[in-house]
């Protein structure tokens, strides 16, 4: 199972942002993905899934959303994550863990049910609020079902919400603390739930449910973690670990041990977060730890956020200090999180950069997705050599994006048309990220010669 979440209220953030960011993963090291904007001519009214026969008529008024799907469309869309033209956030899914006691109540629906091929596409054209969001994914789970257990987040630019599946037909949500983050491996998350609060929501039966089964095995309250939740070995090395991680890096957990299946589900940062401390916790690897793959003792004993199997990480940000028409930032970043740099890209937008957005099933190194994959298939075998190289070409393009992002922001208010100028604005990044890309590589090539076997 893939992924990692991270999510972040707008008072743990330094600007007052929210922020919702995933690293997808796969099953195998490369599934190539493209960068693009959705346009309301472009969705469909009628959809088919191609995972089930599932089909359905959509409403004639989508919004315009920024995606990164597939390139290769034959199994589905896998929009994975946007940001709408109504400044709303949206990531799908974080694959996650259940136990038999409900899914032998609730069975999956591997006929005509809904997952993670379909959520972004059914869902983020039509909503104008995170908490609508929530709502119109769990009508949808309720009347349909779902083949498989996921975690879904959304934000607009006051709250985040996190979304779990429970069986076939049911599914939680909770409001994140404005002064909270979360971090969410591939387990369920959600611990205390207060079915009487303005913070939740969940299907209507859920609490009736519960009781009527017996599912609950807390004498007191409704701990969702135990009572549809797996503690299993897998979560034990595979799950628990990547939250240990990120809570010590970012502060405000309990020190336990890595594989303590108790661990929060939110906790309040030692110091307020930035994009760039997000991508440093979703590029880790147990770094200064032993657990380490790259030299710790016991390295590879658990599951890393960064490996080799990370197709790209987006950090959808919603600003509030700056017009609404310059809110959605949707950061994005192809492959291994640890060798490649996180872009800032405007949402609002007609189009997507060339480098990101017309990616194909075969290699291309111009292109963002192959390019940064070959940054790690190089770098990973000298890693502990190549590793400051690799930290000044983040820091080059981050600085450098920065600084666009900064002269934009600025003199935007003089700009007739917004999404042209932003799209202008797009791709001076993109190309100024690849153009870094291509120094790194030169030098990855020339380090990886001067340590060649077949030398005399």
């Amino acid at each position: 199972m893939p992924c990692t979440t991270l999510l972040a209220g707008k008072a743990a953030t330094t600007d007052g942002s929210t922020i919702i960011a995933r690293q997808e993963d796969y099953g195998q090291a490369l599934n190539p993905q493209r960068f693009v904007v959705v346009k309301p001519s472009d969705q469909p009214r009628h959809y088919a899934a191609k995972t089930t026969s599932f089909t359905i008529d959509l409403p004639d008024n989508p919004l315009r959303y920024t995606s990164t799907p597939d390139a290769d469309d034959s199994a589905g869309v896998f929009g994975a994550a946007g940001i709408n033209a109504a400044n709303v956030a949206m990531t799908a899914t974080e694959t996650s863990t259940t136990n038999a006691r409900v899914r032998g109540l609730d069975p999956f629906n591997p006929v005509s049910g809904i997952g993670e091929e379909d959520f972004i596409t059914l869902v983020l054209p039509y909503i104008h609020t995170a908490r609508e969001g929530v709502q119109r994914l769990g009508h949808l789970l309720e009347t349909y079902g779902t083949y498989e257990a996921n975690g879904i987040a959304f934000s607009d630019q006051d709250e985040v919400w996190y979304l779990e599946t429970i069986g076939g037909h049911h599914w939680a949500a909770v409001r994140i603390p404005d002064d909270a983050y979360v971090l969410a491996p591939n387990r369920f998350n959600i611990t205390d739930f207060d079915f009487a609060s303005e913070t939740t929501l969940a299907s209507a039966d859920l609490q009736s449910f519960i009781d009527e089964h017996h599912l609950n095995p807390d004498r007191e309250g409704y701990n969702l973690r135990h009572i549809f939740g797996s503690q299993t070995m897998q979560d034990a090395r595979y799950n628990n670990p990547r939250t240990w991680y990120g809570q010590k890096l970012l502060g405000g957990a309990p020190a336990t041990a890595p594989t303590e299946m108790d661990q929060p589900f939110w906790c309040r940062p030692t110091q307020l977060l930035t994009v760039e401390k997000i991508k440093q916790v979703l590029s880790s690897h147990y770094q200064n730890t032993v657990y380490d793959p790259y030299g710790g003792a016991a390295g590879k004993q658990f599951r890393p956020i960064a490996l080799n199997r990370n197709l790209e990480l987006h950090i959808l940000q919603l600003r509030n200090h700056v017009p609404a028409a310059l809110a959605g930032i949707h950061w994005l970043a192809f492959g291994p999180n640890t060798f490649n740099a996180v872009v800032p890209f405007y949402a609002n937008v007609n189009d997507t950069p060339v480098p990101y957005a017309q990616t194909n099933q075969d290699y291309d190194p111009l292109n963002m997705y192959w390019l940064t994959n070959t940054l790690a298939a190089l770098g990973d075998h000298r890693y502990q050599a190549v590793a400051p190289l690799v930290e000044q070409f983040e820091e080059t393009v981050g600085a450098q994006c920065r600084a666009l992002q900064h002269q934009a922001d600025a003199t935007s208010h003089a700009v007739g048309e917004w999404p042209a100028y932003l799209t202008t604005i797009n791709e001076q990044m993109a190309h100024l990220s690849q153009r870094e890309a291509l120094k790194l590589l030169g030098k990855l090539v020339q380090d990886a010669f001067n340590h060649e076997h077949l030398a005399f």
